[in-house]
């Protein structure tokens, strides 16, 4: 109907009157504290009072100096620590009804009504018993002459929100839990360093990961270093795995690769329930096989740290979304929890995501181990069909054979991530049977006959790599159509897979519309989007715009961290992303800056004045430094030297400036685990759309592909990867600014104003529906 598409803002939605709690409770996870800092601020934002508890449910029941109101101030510099900073405990005393009457009554007696609890499953569930109790508590206490009769009427019922902050991502109904991210960072960081040492003495490492009843870390980790075992509770090795796994790593060493590396969860177990340990399995190595083997448990490192860019931006958007889903709750609306499906945030019923967590035990405990798998969720799923895709070459006897050959190449600028990509693309290409050729510098070499096949395992330990091992250029074909024509036919090239940013889009154009002319060009071909910028129409997220984020990320922090040894500073940073500004709003948001200039948004001299006068109000606080970010091309007169010298000038006697181009460091250094994750798996199922199209198009002993529908982008929508034919997405395109005409996440530019506290008006209509655990939709 025409009234759900009215956008819904929340000026409407007040706190006035209301008090927000706000506690984290169970294991500490990163990024928890940007949650915090979201919660506390949107709740300001919207006029409520907000208290933080401090240690958890044990700060409720002890009450006291354990509950207190805070400011905007308070939560000031705390985005970029790891752990919380408001504390956690295990509470026994919350786990008694005296215990709870006890913290009902220091809320009662604060006028705390609303409750987010950010914490693991076990926290969620207590909030949920609580909330379950509200009444019957008031009514002992009012009994018990603690609170009046009037107190009873007026707090009658508890809201509660949740948020999952739990580095093992065991919450079902969750695509990411605030700290995974992070964890898979530190697990990466050590996998990389491990690397160089292993590869020096030959040796096999075993490596034990957090995770008592979930794979998901041990999982991801093994996709994203490309390690040749890993041992999950959910999937546990056939009978004599052993012996398997043993002649695997023995193979490798014949092929001459000189490391191995073996993951395993803490909680896995073999297909009779009983524990495999890191132990257990050097001591397998060692006695079959000889080698010099080496375990290392990672333990507490895993939560430590800073939180990745993704966790700040995804515990800010959830912060924020908890507050707006407190104010929506009415007497009849269940304990919630907010989180991400895909991209988008969702809120589902506490307690339907709680039973299906439990229903994954319990199949675990009754060795339905399929069953397992697919409660985890479909991402869970995903990952685990992609390793199993990935890690372990057929024998050459046991492949099928095509005879068809499929060419991979970059194209446009260098993007962390692409070389898992090629990874994926060559091994997955391989098992299907097919010969697998590289391009080596784009349209430009493909044209000179820079090409040759590549074999599985010429791209080992390829995952970890950062900028592009192939090379990348940014030619377009069309200048080269004759020749790319002719290296098509002589190396009889039935597919192409292009690798890379908006050139690559371009080029894929331009092949296209060349078909008329040239029949070596009607093949299938499809394009893995991979640049920094994340500018590329059809997807929201591209390979390597998360690794330059994390850059950003912590350069901003570095930057930071010297403001405010100097007091009264304002850094100016200039981010790249050519005319798109996800870098610089997302970079921002990450980093808690004041502001960010991006081209998708028009500013103009007021704008900049309101800026330097919110950051001379700001000065006047305890928080005496700024941060401004200004993406490379938001405007061609207000030049980064501009934004500064207007900075420097209108801030005299107030603070000064420093300015800070970030350049080319965005888009190097090792991908990030999620552009190694993302990479893979997009590929991968570009790859296998390959094979589908070689099939349909194959007549008469040729391949004949010239449909609009053979030549496609391969993208992240929302919650799904979506083939688009790329002359659709033309009408989408802005050509002139090479940037989607419509972005995503301009709809989070509001959050990044209201969390530097700018008045903005954020629409929400996106949000609020609450929905059902069972009914998520399967991701392809």
């Amino acid at each position: 109907s025409a009234m759900d598409h009215q956008p819904k803002f929340f000026e409407n939605l007040s706190g006035a009157g209301k008090a927000i709690g706000v506690l984290t409770s169970g294991g500490d996870a990163q990024g928890m504290n940007a949650a915090v800092r979201a919660v506390v601020r949107m709740g300001i934002y919207v006029k409520a009072k907000v208290y933080f508890v401090y240690e958890g449910y044990q700060g409720m029941v002890d009450g006291g100096d354990n509950i207190v109101e805070v400011s905007w101030e308070s939560v000031s510099s705390i985005l970029q620590v790891g752990g919380t900073v408001i504390g956690s405990a295990r509470c026994k005393s919350f786990r008694t009804r005296e215990g709870r009457l006890q913290a009902a009554c220091n809320l009662v007696r604060r006028g705390i009504t609303n409750l987010c609890v950010i914490g693991g499953d076990g926290s969620l569930t207590g909030a949920n018993l609580f909330r379950e109790e509200w009444s019957g508590l008031l009514e002992e206490l009012a009994r018990e002459g603690k609170i009046d009769a009037e107190a009873v009427k007026k707090y009658a019922y508890l809201n509660i929100v949740g948020m999952v902050g739990s580095i093992d991502n065991d919450f079902c109904g969750t695509d990411m839990t605030i700290g995974t991210d992070s964890a898979l960072h530190r697990i990466i960081e050590v996998v990389d360093a491990i690397m160089t040492t292993a590869q020096s003495h030959q040796r096999t490492f075993v490596l034990e990961v957090m995770g008592r009843h979930c794979g998901y870390l041990a999982l991801v980790s093994a996709l994203a270093c490309g390690a040749d075992w890993v041992f999950i509770p959910e999937y546990p090795p056939e009978e004599g795995w052993e012996d398997t796994m043993c002649a695997k790593l023995s193979e490798n060493r014949a092929r001459k690769k000189r490391l191995n590396i073996i993951i395993v969860a803490e909680g896995a177990i073999d297909c009779h329930n009983k524990p495999i340990t890191s132990e257990k399995v050097k001591d397998l190595v060692v006695q079959r096989l000889g080698f010099d083997t080496r375990v290392t448990i990672l333990g507490h490192v895993q939560r430590g740290g800073t939180p990745s860019a993704f966790d700040r931006i995804l515990a800010s958007r959830m912060g924020v979304e908890a507050v707006l889903a407190l104010l929506e709750g009415t007497p009849a609306t269940p304990a919630c929890v907010v989180s991400l499906s895909g991209n988008q945030a969702v809120r589902l019923p506490l307690m339907e995501c709680v039973q299906m967590t439990q229903e994954v035990q319990k199949a675990m405990d009754e060795g339905r181990f399929i069953e397992a798998v697919r409660l985890r969720g479909r991402s869970f799923e995903n990952n685990l069909n992609t390793y199993k895709l990935l890690s372990h070459k057929k024998p050459d006897a046991e492949l099928p054979k095509t005879n068809f050959n499929v060419a991979v190449l970059n194209v446009g600028a260098p993007a962390a991530g692409m070389n898992a990509a090629v990874r994926a693309a060559v091994r997955v290409g391989i098992t299907e049977g097919h010969k697998m050729f590289a391009v080596i510098d784009g349209f430009e070499g493909f044209a000179r006959g820079k090409i040759k096949e590549i074999s599985w395992g010429d791209v080992g330990g390829w995952t970890g790599q950062g900028g592009s091992i192939l090379g990348t250029k940014r030619t377009l074909p069309a200048k080269y159509l004759e020749k790319i024509a002719e290296q098509m036919r002589t190396n009889n090239i039935n597919a192409l897979m292009v690798i890379g940013g908006f050139e690559a889009y371009l080029g894929l154009l331009e092949l296209s519309a060349a078909r008329e002319k040239y029949d070596e060009f009607c093949v299938p071909m499809v394009m893995v989007p991979a640049t920094v910028s994340n500018n590329v129409p059809g997807s929201d997220f591209s390979i390597g715009a998360d690794t330059a984020l994390n850059t950003i990320t912590d350069t901003c922090d570095r930057i930071k961290q010297s403001a405010s040894g100097t007091k009264r500073r304002v850094f100016i940073i200039e981010t790249m992303g050519g005319y798109c500004g996800y870098l610089a709003n997302m970079g921002a948001l990450a980093a808690g800056a004041d502001a960010a200039y991006i081209f998708e948004e028009q500013f103009d001299i007021r704008e900049l004045q309101a800026n330097v006068e919110h950051l001379t109000e700001k000065m006047k606080t305890s928080i005496q430094r700024g941060l401004v970010l200004r993406n490379e091309n938001c405007n061609e007169n207000y030049t980064t030297d501009f934004i500064y010298q207007l900075y420097s000038e209108e801030g005299k006697g107030v603070f000064d400036c420093r300015k800070n181009v970030l350049g080319h460091m965005q888009q190097g250094g090792a991908p990030s685990p999620f552009d190694r994750n993302f990479g893979t798996k997009i590929s991968a199922k570009a790859m296998q759309w390959i094979s589908k199209k070689l099939k349909e198009t194959y007549r008469k002993g040729k391949v004949f592909a010239n449909t609009d529908d053979s030549v496609c982008l391969l993208g992240m929508r929302r919650r799904n990867l979506v083939f688009q034919p790329v002359a659709e997405l033309k009408t989408e395109t802005d050509f002139v600014h090479r940037i989607p005409k419509e972005q995503w996440w301009l709809k989070l530019r509001p959050l990044m104003k209201i969390l530097a506290k700018y008045k903005t008006s954020y629409d929400v209509s996106d949000s609020g529906q609450l929905e059902h655990v069972a009914m998520l939709p399967k991701e392809a």
